[in-house]
C-alpha cells in the first residue's frame, strides 16, 4: 500500500474518517453539496501523522504509561499528556512530507493565508463531537509556519482536555490517529455558528445563529456575547442584539489579535434578518446531507456564506420513529420504572414484547406515545391526573405543550373522561384471599415456565418465547390484578384527600400503610437483615465477606466456622430474590444471583449498624404505629358532624389499603421472575452460537433485538459490524438525559414544580412519605458500593425495587426520579423514611457528606453544611 501524505478536500468524503480525521471528511463532503462555498484547501492524512510518531518510538510507552493512569488523576495525566505533546512538537518533519505540503500550498496560491486545523480520527463523531478539544490555527502565513503549525496540531492530540474527554467517552489514546486540514484563509464581516435544532430544547423545528463581527473565534471562545437569532419555518421569529465590544481580527503579517469594535457599531447586528434566514436554509441542507442535526461554523464575506465546518450535534436526545410526519408527544417509560438508564437493545425489545402498550425506542430509552389520549377531552383530564399523582413534573410538562394549543390535535369529545388504560376498576371486595389467589395464579405460570423452557433450543425457543410473552401479558392484563393494583391506590389518595380535608393532615396515609402485609419489596429488605443476624456471630465469616470480590465466594464461604449456615442464608436468599437487580427492567442487566457480590456491602452494613432481631422489631413498630395513628385518626373523625360515616368510610378505607398496598409490589416481582427464566434460556442458546462459532461472546446478544437474535439463531449468521455499532451506540447514550416529555419536533420537556411555598435554596420535589430527617447525605449511585452508618439519608437518581435493602439502614430517601406511587415511595412509607422524590439534579447539587434536612411532608430538601 502507497502511502498519501497529502489530499485535496475535493478528493475526500465523510466515508474517510480514518485518512483524514472527522473534520477533514466533513469538509471534504461539505464542498461536495451544491451551493455550498467552502474555503479550498488540502488534508495532512494520517499516513502522515504515523510516519512522525515512527521517528520517537518512545511515544508509544508513553501511552502505555498513560493508559494505566486513573481517569481521576488530573495531575499525572497533565504531566504524562505535556511529555507527548513536547515529543511530538519537536519531531523534524521529514523532507518528502514538508515537499508534499509544500507543494499543496503552492497550489493554494503563492503567500495565501491559511486556517490549520486538526482533524483527529476520533472527531466530529455522531456520538461525540470533541468539539474544541485539539487545536486550529487561524492566519498562518508561509511554508515554514504552516509545517509549525501542522506539528502543533498533530500534539494538540495529546492536549490534557483531548486525552480526559477520550477517557469520558471510552476511547483509547492509542486508538485514535490525527489529520491536519489546511484551508484558505477567508476575512469575513461576520461570523459565527449555526445549530439546525435548539441546542437547549432540542426542537428539530428550530434553528439558532449565533453571530458577531469579525472572526467567529470571539463568539466560539465567549470573548463576546453574540447576536442571537431563532428562525423557524423561514422565518426569525426572536432576535437578541448584544452589545459586541470586542472582535478578532487577522494580523497582516499572520496570526491574530483581539480589537475593539466603535462603540456606534456594538449594538449594530451582525447580520440582518434576511441573511439568518439564508444562512438556516444553507444549514438545512447541509443537515439532510448529513442526516442528523449540525453544529455549523460560518463566515459571511461580501454577502455570500463560506462553510468553515459541520459536526454533528451530539448532546440532542433521538426523536422516536414514528413512520408519518404527524406531530406526537411521548412519555418516559423510564420515569415511571424507575429505571433511566440506557437498556441495551434485547433489554428494549423484550421489554416492548412484553408491555400493555406500544413503546417507542430512542436514545436507549422507551416512551410511549400519548397524543390520542391528549387530543381526545374524553380521555385527557384522566391521563393528566393519573400522570401527576405519579409523578407532576409530567404533568407539568404535558400541560405545557397543551397550553400552546398548536401542537396536539384536537379531537372531538366523544363522551366522559376515562382511566388511560384498562377502564374504570370494578367494585372490589376488601378480602385478603383476593392477594393470596393472584399469587398463586402468578406462581403457577411462572412453574410452568420455567417446567416447559428446559427442552427447547435454537428457532423452537424463540417460538416458544413469544408465545410465553403473550402469557406474560395475559398475567398482567387480569382485570382481577389491575384491580387489585388500583385498590390499594385509590385507597391511599382517599384517605389522604380526605383527611387532609377533614382532619387537616398531610400524607395520613403514609403512617396507615406502615408494616402493611404482603409486601414482597418490603420482605426482601428485611430478610437481608435476617441474614446478618446469622453471619454476625461469625467473625470469619464476617473478615471474609470484607475482602470478596468473587462471584463464586459462596462455595468458599462453607469452609469457614460458621459459613456453612451463612451460606445457605444467602442461597435460600437468592433462590427467592435472586432474579433482582438494579434496573432490572433490562433484561440484559446482571442479576444478583449473577453476581451475588452486591449485596454483600449492604449485608455488612446490616452486620455493623444493627442487632440481632431488628427486622422483626422493626417490622411490629410500623404496624404497631399503623395501628396508633388508625385508632387515632378514628376517635377524631367521630367527634366531627356527621363522624360516625366519616369514620366509618376512613375504616374501610383503611382496611382497604392495608389488604391491598402490599400487593402493589408484586407484579414487579412476577415480571421479574419470569424475565429471569427467559435471560438464562437466551444466555443458554447463545452459548450454543459461540460454540458453534457463529459469536465471539454470549453477551453479544445483548446487542441485538429479540427478533434479530431469532434470526441469528435460524440462520447461524450475525452481522459483527452491527454489535459494534450498537455497542458504540449504547455507550454514547449514558450521556444523553431522557426527558420526562418528547415531542416528534425533538422538544426534550422535564416540567416545573411551580411552587412558592419553600424556603430560598430548598431544592424542591415531590413529597411521598411523611416526616422530617435531618443527617449526612450519602450520594451512591451504584448500590454496590453503599457504605452507610445509622442516620445516613440516601440520595440518588433513582430506586427500582432492588434498593428497597438499603432502606432499612437509612433515615430517609431523596432521589431524582419517582411518583407517589413508584416502588422507591411504596417503600419508603412502609419504612417510616421521610422522603422526597423528583428532585432534580439532587445528585448534582448535594454533595456525598453534606448535611441535609429532607421535608417528607412538604416535599423539600435544605442542604445545611
Amino acid at each position: 500500500m502507497i502511502e498519501q501524505y497529502v489530499l485535496d478536500l475535493q478528493e475526500v468524503d465523510e466515508t474517510q474518517v480514518a485518512v483524514v480525521g472527522g473534520k477533514g471528511a466533513h469538509l471534504g463532503a461539505l464542498s461536495r453539496i451544491e451551493g455550498i462555498r467552502v474555503p479550498g484547501g488540502f488534508c495532512v492524512t494520517t499516513d502522515a501523522f504515523r510516519l512522525v510518531m515512527a521517528q520517537a518510538p518512545s511515544i508509544g510507552d508513553r501511552l502505555d504509561e498513560l493508559s494505566r493512569v486513573h481517569p481521576d488523576d488530573r495531575e499525572a495525566i497533565r504531566t504524562l499528556s505535556a511529555r507527548i505533546r513536547r515529543t511530538v512538537e519537536g519531531i523534524a518533519v521529514p523532507d518528502d512530507l514538508a515537499a508534499a505540503i509544500t507543494d499543496a500550498l503552492a497550489r493554494l496560491g503563492e503567500g495565501a493565508a491559511c486556517a490549520v486545523r486538526s482533524s483527529a480520527t476520533a472527531e466530529d463523531l455522531p456520538t461525540a463531537s470533541f468539539a474544541g478539544q485539539q487545536d486550529t490555527y487561524l492566519n498562518v502565513v508561509g511554508p515554514a509556519a504552516v509545517l509549525r503549525h501542522v506539528s502543533r496540531c498533530w500534539a494538540s492530540l495529546f492536549t490534557e482536555r483531548a486525552v480526559t474527554y477520550r477517557r469520558r467517552n471510552g476511547v483509547d489514546d492509542r486508538t485514535v490517529h490525527m489529520a491536519v486540514v489546511v484551508q484558505r484563509m477567508v476575512f469575513p464581516h461576520a461570523a459565527g455558528v449555526l445549530f439546525t435544532a435548539d441546542p437547549v430544547t432540542g426542537n428539530r423545528k428550530v434553528a439558532t445563529v449565533d453571530a458577531g463581527f469579525g472572526l467567529g473565534e470571539a463568539p466560539v471562545s465567549g470573548l463576546v456575547n453574540p447576536d442571537v437569532f431563532t428562525v423557524r419555518h423561514g422565518e426569525v421569529v426572536t432576535r437578541a442584539i448584544a452589545a459586541k465590544r470586542r472582535a478578532v481580527q487577522a494580523l497582516p503579517a499572520g496570526g491574530t489579535r483581539e480589537v475593539a469594535i466603535d462603540p456606534r457599531r456594538q449594538e449594530q447586528p451582525a447580520l440582518t434578518d434576511a441573511q439568518a434566514v439564508r444562512l438556516v436554509r444553507l444549514g438545512r441542507r447541509i443537515e439532510a446531507h448529513f442526516g442528523r442535526p449540525q453544529d455549523i461554523e460560518w463566515c459571511l464575506v461580501d454577502d455570500g456564506f463560506h462553510i468553515v465546518q459541520s459536526r454533528p450535534i451530539t448532546t440532542l436526545f433521538p426523536v422516536p420513529e414514528a413512520g408519518d410526519q404527524e406531530n406526537h408527544v411521548y412519555v418516559s417509560v423510564g420515569h415511571q420504572q424507575m429505571m433511566t438508564d440506557p437498556m441495551k437493545p434485547l433489554g428494549l425489545s423484550v421489554w416492548q414484547l412484553t408491555a400493555m402498550v406500544p413503546m417507542h425506542a430512542a436514545g436507549g430509552r422507551l416512551f410511549v406515545d400519548v397524543t390520542p389520549r391528549l387530543a381526545s377531552p374524553a380521555t385527557r383530564a384522566a391521563l393528566l391526573d393519573v400522570m401527576g399523582r405519579g409523578d407532576p413534573l409530567v404533568r407539568d410538562a404535558l400541560e405545557t405543550v397543551l397550553d400552546r394549543g398548536d401542537f396536539v390535535p384536537s379531537l372531538p369529545d366523544t363522551g366522559p373522561g376515562a382511566p388511560p388504560a384498562g377502564g374504570a376498576p370494578a367494585p372490589i371486595e376488601t378480602d385478603p384471599a383476593i392477594v393470596t389467589e393472584l399469587i398463586e395464579r402468578s406462581e403457577v405460570s411462572v412453574a410452568a415456565l420455567e417446567r416447559d423452557i428446559r427442552t427447547k433450543t435454537g428457532p423452537a425457543l424463540f417460538d416458544f418465547l413469544l408465545d410465553a410473552f403473550e402469557e406474560h401479558r395475559r398475567v398482567l392484563g387480569d382485570p382481577l390484578n389491575f384491580q387489585a393494583i388500583m385498590a390499594g391506590m385509590e385507597a391511599t389518595w382517599w384517605l389522604n384527600d380526605k383527611l387532609w380535608e377533614w382532619l387537616g393532615e398531610k400524607n395520613a396515609a403514609d403512617t396507615l400503610t406502615l408494616s402493611a402485609p404482603g409486601n414482597i419489596t418490603s420482605e426482601m429488605g428485611l430478610e437481608l437483615l435476617d441474614i446478618a443476624d446469622v453471619i454476625r456471630p461469625h467473625p470469619e465469616v464476617v473478615s471474609f465477606l470484607q475482602g470478596v470480590e468473587d462471584e463464586g465466594f459462596l462455595d468458599e464461604l462453607a469452609k469457614l466456622p460458621g459459613g456453612t449456615g451463612a451460606r445457605d442464608a444467602l442461597e435460600t436468599y437468592l433462590d427467592r430474590y435472586g432474579m433482582r437487580c438494579v434496573a432490572e427492567i433490562d433484561i440484559t442487566r446482571p442479576r444478583w444471583r449473577e453476581r451475588p457480590t452486591t449485596l454483600v456491602p449492604v449485608i455488612l452494613d446490616n452486620v455493623r449498624n444493627f442487632g440481632p432481631g431488628a427486622a422483626e422489631r422493626r417490622f411490629e413498630q410500623g404496624r404497631q404505629k399503623a395501628r396508633e395513628k388508625e385508632q387515632d385518626v378514628l376517635s377524631r373523625l367521630r367527634s366531627l358532624p356527621d363522624g360516625d360515616r366519616k369514620a366509618d368510610e376512613a375504616k374501610r378505607m383503611i382496611d382497604r389499603v392495608r389488604t391491598f398496598i402490599g400487593y402493589r409490589e408484586y407484579p414487579k416481582y412476577g415480571i421479574v421472575s419470569r424475565y429471569f427464566v427467559y435471560k438464562r434460556a437466551l444466555l443458554e442458546e447463545a452459548g450454543r452460537l459461540v460454540r458453534a462459532g457463529v459469536l465471539p461472546e454470549k453477551e453479544d446478544i445483548f446487542y441485538l433485538t429479540f427478533q434479530e437474535l431469532h434470526d441469528v439463531a435460524r440462520s447461524h449468521q450475525v452481522d459483527g459490524r452491527l454489535v459494534r455499532r450498537r455497542k458504540e451506540a449504547f455507550r454514547s447514550y449514558h450521556a444523553l438525559t431522557p426527558p420526562r416529555v418528547l415531542t416528534s419536533d425533538g422538544e426534550a420537556l422535564s416540567g416545573a414544580y411551580r411552587r412558592d411555598d419553600v424556603p430560598a435554596g430548598a431544592l424542591v420535589g415531590l413529597p411521598v412519605s411523611a416526616g422530617t430527617v435531618e443527617g449526612r447525605a450519602r450520594v451512591i449511585l451504584d448500590m454496590a458500593e453503599a457504605d452507610l452508618e445509622a442516620g445516613d439519608i440516601l440520595v440518588t437518581t433513582f430506586t427500582d425495587p432492588s434498593w428497597s435493602p438499603l432502606f432499612v439502614a437509612v433515615a430517609g430517601l431523596v432521589t431524582e426520579v419517582g411518583g407517589l406511587m413508584t416502588h422507591g415511595a411504596v417503600i419508603a412509607r412502609e419504612y417510616g423514611l421521610p422522603a422526597v422524590v423528583g428532585v432534580e439534579g439532587a445528585t448534582r447539587l448535594i454533595r456525598d457528606g453534606q448535611r441535609i434536612r429532607v421535608h417528607g411532608t412538604d416535599g423539600y430538601v435544605e442542604i445545611l453544611s
